[in-house]
């Protein structure tokens, strides 16, 4: 995974095959059995984040989590979901080197998928 170390992130909305633009997103990092809030942001047009979600001086190596909003997404781009099945989708993950880690996630309003990304 070339360049240098950062974190970013892009999200799918495999309902619609497209990106999920406006979707929020809150970063945290763990630390045993409590976290602490990073970064809220949300997607732009194409589905990811403006910027890395970590780079430079605040890269750290650490276990992670990303927490998308996607009931919230669906029902903002007008989705009639009377019960919503998924509501919050957290993703936790550790960074073990200093590498380029991407965390893509494909999202529909019943289901889900993520994995390493380059």
């Amino acid at each position: 995974m070339a360049g240098p170390p950062r974190l970013t992130t892009h999200v799918l909305d495999t309902m619609s095959g497209k990106p999920a633009a406006g979707m929020r997103f809150d970063l945290l990092m763990l630390h045993g059995d409590h976290s602490h809030h990073l970064l809220t942001s949300i997607t732009n047009e194409d589905g990811r984040a403006d910027k890395p979600l970590l780079d430079g001086d605040h890269f750290h190596l650490g276990g992670y989590e990303l927490v998308f909003y996607v009931g919230a997404y669906f029902q903002g781009i007008g989705v009639d979901l009377q019960t919503p099945f998924l509501d919050l989708v957290p993703i936790r993950f550790m960074m073990t080197e200093q590498a380029h880690y991407h965390v893509p996630l494909l999202i529909s309003p019943y289901g889900y998928s993520t994995y390493r990304g380059s």
